[in-house]
């Protein structure tokens, strides 16, 4: 589960800014996941809560947005929303896309105390 992995790297981030912009408790976490990220917002959350244990966002509740998937299609020299990777365009049918947003993952905003 990869998902574990990334929290921890979530936390990093976290504690890394509470020691930077000296603040000691984290309210709300918004994480936001591309919807082509392979990341599991399910598992997520609940390696979320396992891995913040013990932190400065141990009781820190977890938002995900889930941003689209964009892809560049080369035969429509167009932007197309996408639902997965290696779907056809959904406008001309082609196999020509590169992704080009919805796979990311960041931290989009801290509510801290």
């Amino acid at each position: 589960m990869h998902e574990m992995a990334l929290c921890e790297g979530v936390i990093e981030i976290i504690e890394t800014e509470a020691r930077k912009q000296s603040f000691a408790r984290v309210k709300t976490v918004w994480l936001e996941i591309g919807a082509l990220s392979q990341v599991e917002p399910e598992a997520m959350r609940f390696c979320f809560e396992v891995v913040a244990a013990g932190s400065v966002a141990a009781e820190a509740r977890l938002e995900i947005v889930v941003s689209p998937g964009v892809g560049w299609c080369m035969s429509c020299v167009k932007s197309v929303p996408i639902e997965r990777r290696y779907d056809p365009c959904p406008c001309c049918g082609g196999y020509q896309l590169q992704v080009t947003a919805g796979d990311e993952m960041r931290v989009k905003e801290l509510e801290v105390a």
